[in-house]
């Protein structure tokens, strides 16, 4: 269940309007409107707000504009006093893999501090905020539960309030759109830096509604407080709308998350990042490609497609990673494609293909552990998913055990919706 926390006149949701239609050349041609704008670009119209502060920016290479300008330098530029830049996990410039601490250092080309966040708690955040007046938070998340980010804004924000500074969200679209959500909600018995809060695996949010969500129900337990919250809305989103839909450039969030489209396999195929199979990292295509040296590619071609699974379509497929798992190796496996995002279920996904290398492997297949514990308990929140995997429970009967969670999940969060509408045309 999720927790109630009154209090919500904390969170101010900003809106501004667009300020003049004209040409710059002065002619009678109305510019065109942009297909969504960002909250950064929203708040570069009115840099005025920030008038008089000095700003720490936590962000990292998605932080940018539609013409490819990084948000810290367009904030400078427009006359925004940023004094810090933080990053989150990947590092400001997103040059680290996975699980690696970033350092900190002195940007050569602004000469300001690059401070590392990602590690850190709360407690530990707050001195790191003493020079600064105001936080702002411009980050590009990817919709799925066990993605770090949104849990470095969670402590920032944790921080922010025991440090008595504002925090100002700039909102950016969900990649997955914010209609659907999908998987089982996190057991709080399984609370970690890849499941802090207990939201579905497939969350349907964007982050500025997160934090709102994050400030309502969660930092003020256990005697917390509210952050001082303001979220910059985008302009032109719809929930419906999927990332190649909103007329942006798609950045790197982190390294193996090249493009939309491995944003939307993610959340069922990081739980890959769960067993001894391949998620594809050290490829062009990770959490697409699939497989292990004991796999036989057709075999598992041939059961997947057989599965009926919904939007998707496998074929036989090798590989040879350059790092992580199996580096070196000649893989076996499969490459997802999917046919239809709108009925194409990850999560299910990741779930039955698991299942049929478990099934066609059981002397080879392994669950990875994480010291006394499996990793997978973490990314999905709790052992339910391991553990009926093991008792052979069918796919489509363990997505059907969470819907009642589901249900009351989407009631809590309709309060924290800031977009609405069906897709664009």
């Amino acid at each position: 269940m999720l927790k109630r926390v009154l209090g919500m006149g904390l969170v101010c949701v900003l809106t501004f309007s667009l300020i003049g239609s004209g040409s710059v050349d002065g002619s009678d041609k109305k510019a065109k409107k942009p297909k969504v704008q960002t909250g950064l670009e929203v708040l570069l119209e009115h840099p005025e707000r920030l008038d008089g502060k000095k700003v720490g920016l936590i962000t990292n290479p998605t932080g940018m504009t539609r013409d490819y300008r990084h948000g810290l330098d367009a904030m400078l530029d427009a006359g925004i006093d940023v004094t810090e830049v933080y990053g989150p996990e990947h590092g400001v410039r997103g040059t680290e893999q996975a699980g690696e601490t970033p350092g900190s250092y002195v940007d050569p080309r602004t000469g300001l501090p690059f401070v590392n966040l990602y590690g850190k708690k709360p407690e530990e955040m707050v001195p790191l905020f003493d020079g600064v007046d105001v936080l702002v938070f411009d980050i590009q998340d990817v919709g799925t539960r066990f993605y770090t980010y949104i849990y470095t804004m969670a402590y920032a924000m944790e921080a922010a309030a025991e440090a008595n500074k504002p925090f100002i969200v700039l909102d950016r679209p969900n990649p997955l759109g914010g209609e659907k959500v999908e998987g089982p909600v996190l057991n709080p018995d399984y609370v970690s830096f890849v499941g802090l809060y207990p939201i579905p695996q497939r969350h349907g949010m964007t982050v500025g509604e997160l934090a709102t969500m994050f400030n309502g129900e969660f930092l003020a337990g256990d005697g917390g407080e509210q952050a001082d919250l303001q979220v910059i809305r985008m302009k032109g989103w719809k929930r419906h709308d999927l990332y190649e839909e909103t007329g942006l450039p798609w950045v790197l969030p982190s390294p193996n998350m090249p493009t939309p489209q491995t944003a939307r396999v993610y959340p069922g195929t990081g739980m890959i990042e769960g067993t001894n199979l391949s998620e594809g990292r050290g490829t062009t295509k990770p959490f697409e490609l699939i497989g292990a040296p004991y796999i036989r590619g057709w075999e598992l071609m041939e059961a997947l497609n057989e599965a009926g699974l919904p939007g998707v379509s496998f074929r036989e497929a090798y590989f040879n990673p350059t790092f992580s798992k199996y580096e070196g190796e000649n893989v076996g496996g499969v490459q997802l494609h999917i046919e239809d995002p709108e009925r194409f279920s990850p999560i299910l996904t990741g779930i039955t293909i698991i299942q049929e290398v478990k099934r066609l492997y059981p002397e080879d297949f392994a669950w990875r552990k994480d010291g006394d514990s499996y990793w997978i308990d973490k990314l999905t929140g709790s052992d339910r998913i391991r553990t009926q995997i093991d008792e052979g429970i069918p796919a489509r009967e363990i997505t059907a055990g969470w819907q009642k969670e589901l249900k009351d999940f989407r009631q809590v969060r309709k309060e924290y919706l800031l977009y609405q509408g069906k897709r664009s045309k």
